[in-house]
């Protein structure tokens, strides 16, 4: 984002580098800027291979509900947590369900004709439609009072290199897909600079704590309160930037292994919250008001070392219910994964919101979905629906459940018109939209 020529001549002449320009353009203290205005943002987390329905979803409706084992995590978050039973991806046509429940989960329409073959159904390609995170970026984006210098940034957490259905929710576009970056240095690279490696990257970090330091004596304590944020992840990027490259006390090294094969080393908890801090910095700076955050894949793989598992992912989650075994690790796998959304929301809730009212979370909706309802039986029904946050004048406290099928297109439709893009008649496939939004207010 470009700045206005008297505030960036403003900082040049307090001294501050262009490295510190991301950081430090936006505090009203230094540009007399007035308080910026309450915003609206919107971030949809991804983990694959279904969920266990009988430890995840409720067994009371309304607001008297409790919460399961999985999502035992999001207690903390219980007065803010909306759920919604009995949404389901009816986009049928090419491609298996693994396929479909990926690529269409936020197109809402069918994958166009390709070769690529799956595990059953026909072979298929991309998906045929834009995904309803670019929708909303592309309509905040055409305002000037809601652009946003990135306008979405899709964040990834042990994304395998590979192309595919499998590895894609976001699209442009029909046919363009949106590769997530899930390394938190190019995602630091992205938002703070263009650095060719670590050892530039961390000389960049000295000049912009130099800079911090000589800033700090003219903000205000809601700018003092959000640049201390900044400094933390700085403080914290440069450490881990600062560690050998050395795999020799991780319990488990990386095997040397056949590149076709998707291995998720150790490290994974420490990068997933590596880009959740990220990300909530990215909002805190208003560089973008939608994001994603896609962990692994469809099919994926993924062997959980550090939750005392060694079988893949989606292995497990091929067994049946009485496999005692099997079936308490997929609980593990889970219920890791709602406990990186309860780490979201609570990094969320302790940034304060720039306006000076509240935190963060009153005015950010987060939705954790999955590309199946159930593991075992590829269903594309009761596919899991968590929100929590706020600012979209939902009625949060509530666990909601559906008789009849509701096409999830209907809740996409929903959350693009509580941002304000109303003239949204349809998203994806526009059968599936019938009833129009669905009442959550």
């Amino acid at each position: 984002m470009t700045l206005p020529r008297s505030r960036r001549q403003f900082l040049r002449d307090l001294g501050i580098s262009a490295a510190s320009l991301p950081f430090l353009s936006g505090l009203p203290s230094l540009t007399g800027a007035p308080l910026p205005q309450k915003r609206q943002r919107l971030v949809i987390m991804f983990s694959p291979n279904g969920t266990l329905p009988k430890d995840f979803w409720p067994d009371q409706e309304g607001k008297d509900f409790a919460f399961k084992t999985i999502l035992q995590p999001l207690e903390p978050f219980k007065s803010r947590t909306l759920m919604l039973n009995g949404i389901a991806n009816l986009v049928r046509g090419d491609g298996d369900n693994h396929m479909r429940g990926m690529s269409c989960l936020l197109t809402g329409s069918e994958l166009l004709p390709g070769n690529i073959r799956g595990g059953g159904g026909s072979p298929a390609g991309w998906a045929g439609n834009i995904s309803i995170d670019q929708e909303i970026k592309n309509f905040l984006q055409s305002k000037a009072e809601t652009r946003t210098r990135f306008g979405s940034m899709e964040f990834g957490v042990a994304v395998p290199d590979r192309a595919d259905p499998w590895t894609r929710m976001s699209y442009a576009g029909a046919n363009q897909p949106i590769a997530p970056i899930d390394d938190p240095y190019q995602m630091f690279a992205k938002m703070y600079g263009k650095m060719k490696d670590k050892e530039s990257l961390v000389s960049i970090l000295d000049d912009v704590q130099a800079d911090f330091k000589k800033v700090s004596a003219k903000l205000s304590a809601r700018d003092k309160a959000m640049l201390d944020q900044h400094l933390t992840l700085v403080r914290n990027l440069e450490k881990d930037l600062q560690k050998p490259e050395d795999d020799s006390k991780l319990a488990h090294p990386m095997p040397e292994l056949d590149p076709g094969v998707e291995i998720v080393n150790d490290n994974t908890p420490e990068l997933s919250r590596m880009q959740i801090d990220l990300l909530v910095n990215a909002m805190a700076n208003d560089m973008t008001r939608v994001a994603t955050l896609q962990y692994m894949r469809s099919v994926g793989q993924a062997q959980m070392r550090w939750l005392g598992i060694e079988e893949g992912h989606h292995s497990l989650s091929h067994e049946p219910d009485d496999k005692k075994d099997a079936y308490e690790k997929l609980q593990k796998i889970n219920t890791w994964f709602a406990g990186e959304f309860a780490y979201l929301a609570k990094r969320l809730s302790e940034t304060p919101e720039p306006t000076g009212e509240g935190s963060m979370l009153d005015n950010t909706l987060l939705v954790w979905t999955n590309e199946l309802g159930k593991g075992n039986s590829h269903t594309l029904d009761n596919i899991p629906i968590v929100m929590v946050g706020g600012g979209f004048g939902f009625q949060m406290g509530r666990s909601l459940k559906y008789n009849d099928k509701v096409g999830h297109n209907r809740l996409w439709l929903t959350l693009a018109h509580a941002m304000g893009h109303t003239g949204l008649q349809s998203f994806g496939k526009a059968e599936l939209c019938a009833g129009g939004v669905l009442n959550l207010a």
